[in-house]
């Protein structure tokens, strides 16, 4: 780095005084050079052919448009404030904020806008979402008006003038909003309720950030850059527990700190190289936490047992502290990881000239990555009951990875982030997911028996619970799971998806170019290349009875189940009080159940496991920091352990009611001793929950997630086996 001189005005090197940014100093202050400046304008280069950048007409029909919302918000305002006999005055106003990627200025073409309507303190929320819009109604250019005010963190959904926007509303106990206002201060929390601290959050957070960076150009060009990367290698989705878009932006605003003067193509290095290496669970903080008397739930290891086994813990900067990747699994945890590492190797190689940067933004094959695969499909029989039922059904994959990862059986589950058009039976509407599996090889074990069956009815149980307490479950809504191999993929999915091969991420990482002995998996073992057999059959969940064939004499029993008001659900209102017919089903031809013992579960013996046991994985830590394996799958042979293990009950709910007791470990404690202050010996202790009733959420320990009721009915169900047999 050149040495640069301290003048005597107090600046350096002729430069203004230099200002500290994060919790430590900067790792270099090295300026620029000719050869900085050049990759940088190729790395610009190489992402305008994936239209990441908005042109400037573009952006002005969007600031055009945030315009007339602001001034529909201002008129607003003046009529309820009429309405409500308060005198009239022009100061009484009401503004819009916006926050995420159009906030941080890292949107795309065509990518819809995060907004905050903020109200004073004579405006109630029911006033937003009825008389607003009921307003907004009456505009003819507002397109796909809905309103969700049941989500747990309320909204209003829009098209405007062609543009999607999502319009949150929170009130502050201020007489009138004036325009200069700034978010920031934590003084504005204090009386609010925790709906309007949720709905604030988002802005306070993005601004928080912004102001955290010495450079905000190079910032969101480094941003740009990584947010193109983790869309194209899969993993970026907050919901399916990989890195959602605040997420990348607080590890994108370390970099910075840590390289403040140096430009994006420096910028996109440096961050693969401190997080390729950086040692999770230690928290990622862009500012040392403030304390505040506002007694709001902060994520801080010291006083919340369960926060110790967040497993890849960034913490956002604005009061309250949360924990952005709280979704995050061992095995999302382990291909992000992977993924830095891939990064790292191709970033040198593009600084030193052998490699340009279209290569960082070659997607994976993920098809060709796994031997064994879970397929799940989610089918309605009608477009917008679909669009509801795939969405709560992807926000509940998470529980299902985490519960394949505690089979002590199986090294890693890989969602894939894209969904997938199903072949539509009928009128059916079809969306399918792929879940690639890699199991642990046995030593000395001529064969084993995997049985998932109990972790799909676990998965299926949930979303059905959760469908029927937010009254969402309708004719033709069905979940179906099937283990299938990487040859059958074809049968799936299109000739070009499936048979599109790349070079494994080990293989890249090894410079590769030539062959080499076959793909490791993540913990070092190699994949099982042995001749397999699935002796198991299509999982198939319990559907509404919609078909004609569930007349007929082999139609399973329909039955019937009341689903009760539901409230703080993330999706749309629907009518309620409805009574459901729920329908038995299996596979429509004959399973081969030969070996396989049909069970009927009573939902009336429900298991309830801490919230961030079931959601987080945090369950017993190893002295590897990963969650111990739960010993279900029994080796051939072992008959009277494997008809024990099929014979328990299995229905799992999300919520909890009871202390789930964790054991200490090397794991926990090298977790605690990532935060500063300094934990390092501290056992661990129980994770106390708490009661998820619909009156007593407010204390839920994680602001952002929502949990799941318990439903006020029973519901049996089927369960049909899926048993793979592996064999050396």
């Amino acid at each position: 780095m050149k040495e640069m001189s301290v003048c005597g005005n107090g600046t350096v090197g002729g430069q203004p005084p230099l200002k500290h940014y994060g919790i430590t100093s900067s790792i270099s202050l090295a300026l620029p050079g000719e050869t900085d400046h050049l990759l940088t304008q190729r790395l610009v280069e190489a992402m305008k052919l994936f239209g990441v950048f908005e042109d400037e007409e573009e952006l002005n029909h969007r600031l055009e448009v945030l315009g007339k919302l602001n001034l529909f918000v201002k008129e607003w305002i003046k009529e309820i404030s009429k309405t409500k006999n308060l005198p009239l005055s022009a100061s009484v106003s009401g503004k819009i904020f916006t926050f995420g990627s159009f906030r941080l200025g890292v949107h795309t073409k065509g990518a819809d806008i995060d907004a905050l309507c903020v109200a004073p303190r004579h405006v109630e929320r029911a006033d937003f979402f009825l008389f607003f819009f009921e307003k907004l109604k009456k505009h003819e250019e507002i397109k796909e008006l809905r309103a969700v005010e049941d989500a747990f963190v309320p909204v209003i959904k829009f098209k405007f003038y062609g543009i999607e926007i999502d319009l949150l509303f929170a009130r502050l106990a201020l007489h009138t909003i004036p325009d200069h206002l700034d978010l920031r201060g934590d003084f504005l929390l204090r009386n609010l309720d925790i709906r309007c601290i949720r709905s604030l959050n988002g802005c306070r957070v993005t601004d928080e950030i912004l102001h955290l960076v010495p450079n905000k150009e190079n910032f969101r060009l480094t941003l740009r850059a990584i947010k193109l990367w983790a869309k194209r290698r899969g993993i970026y989705s907050n919901v399916l527990g990989f890195l959602g878009g605040v997420s990348w932006a607080m590890l994108v605003a370390r970099t910075c700190q840590l390289y403040p003067n140096a430009i994006a193509a420096t910028l996109v290095y440096k961050f693969f190289l401190i997080f390729s290496k950086w040692e999770w669970p230690n928290p990622v903080l862009l500012k040392q936490p403030e304390e505040s008397h506002l007694n709001l739930p902060v994520w801080d290891p010291r006083v919340n047992p369960a926060d110790r086994y967040h497993l890849m813990p960034i913490i956002t900067p604005a009061y309250p502290q949360q924990n952005s990747t709280y979704n995050v699994s061992t095995s999302t945890r382990a291909i992000v990881t992977e993924e830095f590492k891939y990064g790292l190797s191709v970033t040198e190689d593009i600084l030193l000239g052998k490699a340009d940067w279209s290569r960082l933004f070659e997607p994976p094959n993920f098809f060709q990555k796994y031997k064994h695969y879970i397929v799940l499909t989610a089918s309605a029989s009608t477009e917008e009951s679909h669009l509801e039922w795939i969405g709560l059904v992807e926000s509940k994959i998470r529980v299902l990875v985490a519960s394949l990862e505690r089979n002590e059986y199986i090294t890693l589950a890989h969602v894939n982030p894209q969904s997938f058009p199903g072949s539509k039976d009928e009128s059916d509407f079809v969306s399918m997911w792929f879940i690639g599996i890699i199991f642990k090889k046995v030593e000395n074990a001529e064969s084993m028996n995997i049985d998932l069956t109990g972790d799909i009815q676990a998965f299926t149980d949930t979303v059905y619970r959760q469908a029927s307490n937010v009254n969402m479950l309708k004719d033709g809504m069905k979940i179906d799971a099937m283990h299938v191999k990487k040859r059958q993929l074809h049968q799936y999915l299109p000739p070009e998806v499936v048979q599109k091969k790349k070079k494994s991420i080990a293989e890249v990482s090894r410079g590769c170019g030539t062959g080499g002995p076959k793909r490791s998996s993540l913990d070092g073992s190699r994949l099982d290349s042995s001749q397999d057999t699935d002796c198991g059959t299509p999982f198939t969940s319990p559907t509404s009875a919609s078909r004609p064939a569930a007349t007929t004499s082999s139609s399973p029993p329909l039955l019937w189940m009341d689903s009760p008001p539901g409230r703080e659900t993330a999706h749309p209102k629907v009518e309620r009080g409805s009574s459901v017919p729920v329908m038995v089903s299996g596979p429509t031809a004959p399973p081969n159940t030969a070996g396989i013992i049909p069970l009927v579960v009573d939902r009336t013996s429900v298991l309830c496991p801490n919230p961030q046991t079931s959601l987080h994985n945090a369950a017993e830590v190893t002295a590897s920091g990963s969650a111990s394996k739960r010993p279900h799958s029994p080796l051939l042979g072992d008959s009277s352990r494997k008809l024990k293990d099929t014979a328990k009950l299995l229905s799992v709910d999300d919520c909890a009611f009871r202390e789930t007791s964790l054991s200490p470990s090397e794991g926990q404690e090298q977790g605690v001793r990532a935060v500063q202050g300094g934990l390092s010996g501290t056992k661990a202790m129980p994770i106390l929950t708490i009661c998820t009733s619909r009156t007593q959420r407010l204390s839920s320990k994680e602001l952002p997630d929502p949990l799941s009721p318990i439903p006020t009915r029973t519901l049996r169900v089927v369960k049909n086996a899926i048993k793979i047999t592996l064999n050396r």
